[in-house]
């Protein structure tokens, strides 16, 4: 199994006593870290070994990884909610310190940084991961700048299109809209015209049966006088005198003929 790489941070830290920052650079291992701390003149180190973090981690009664992990947190950057401290601890010496809450208490871890043997290269090698990092920096902001244009060109472009497309299915609805109501019209007009042809011969059917029925129901007219008389004919009667004279008449010729 690999050993992971160790990481690197770098802190400028503004103390309220001092005029001028001083850089801390970290390297974090798994179980330990190493200090460079420098204010541009003179410069410090710090190698805390794995027995000395395991120690304070357990004074703290905190796993090692986590104590590590808390450490680099507040000297990869720096918290405004903690007090940071530089202090002269003789013999050259500066102890490096900062604050931190854990359930509502107020804590403060100390390292003891000795003078570095030498100041310039260590220095140095503060400032050269700086310019390395600065480049990095620069060269991610260059990448995502570049990034970030073609981004830009490409939601263009899709945004075209998409008005295209858009001013496209406007068109296309449009047309079909107004070649179906074209249809729509037309069948319209023919349903008109069979309707009043429908209606036009369904009329002339019904004349002629009408007229018929009409026909069949209608009476002999008889006038008031007519209907007076026949009633009182019958009411009358019937005598030999009321009997038709042609039929006796019939008879005397017959006798006659026969003499």
């Amino acid at each position: 199994m690999e050993t992971p790489s160790p990481k690197h941070t770098c802190l400028k830290l503004q103390l309220k006593e001092a005029q001028q920052p001083i850089y801390v650079k970290g390297t974090w291992f798994e179980s330990r870290f190493d200090l460079s701390i420098t204010d541009g003149l003179n410069a410090w180190i710090c190698h805390a070994s794995e027995e000395q973090v395991r120690d304070r981690a357990a004074q703290w009664d905190q796993p090692v990884s986590e104590y590590v992990a808390l450490a680099e947190r507040y000297l990869g950057f720096q918290h405004p909610d903690s007090a940071y401290g530089f202090a002269d601890a003789g013999d050259g010496h500066k102890r490096l310190s900062w604050t931190f809450e854990k359930e509502g208490t107020k804590l403060e871890w100390r390292w003891k940084c000795q003078p570095s043997p030498n100041s310039k290269q260590t220095t140095a090698a503060v400032l050269d991961f700086l310019m390395d990092a600065n480049v990095g920096l620069s060269e991610e902001v260059v990448r995502k700048t570049q990034s970030f244009e073609r981004l830009k060109v490409e939601a263009e472009k899709c945004l075209a299109q998409s008005e295209k497309l858009t001013n496209e299915k406007i068109e296309f609805e449009s047309a079909i809209y107004a070649k179906f109501l074209g249809v729509l019209n037309s069948k319209k007009a023919k349903l008109r015209e069979l309707r009043d042809k429908i209606s036009k011969q369904d009329i002339a059917g019904k004349m002629p049966e009408e007229e018929e029925a009409s026909s069949d129901q209608t009476e002999p007219f008889v006038s008031g006088d007519e209907k007076i008389e026949d009633e009182s004919l019958k009411d009358l009667p019937v005598t030999s005198k009321d009997v038709p004279r042609t039929r006796s008449r019939g008879r005397g010729r017959k006798r006659a003929a026969d003499n």
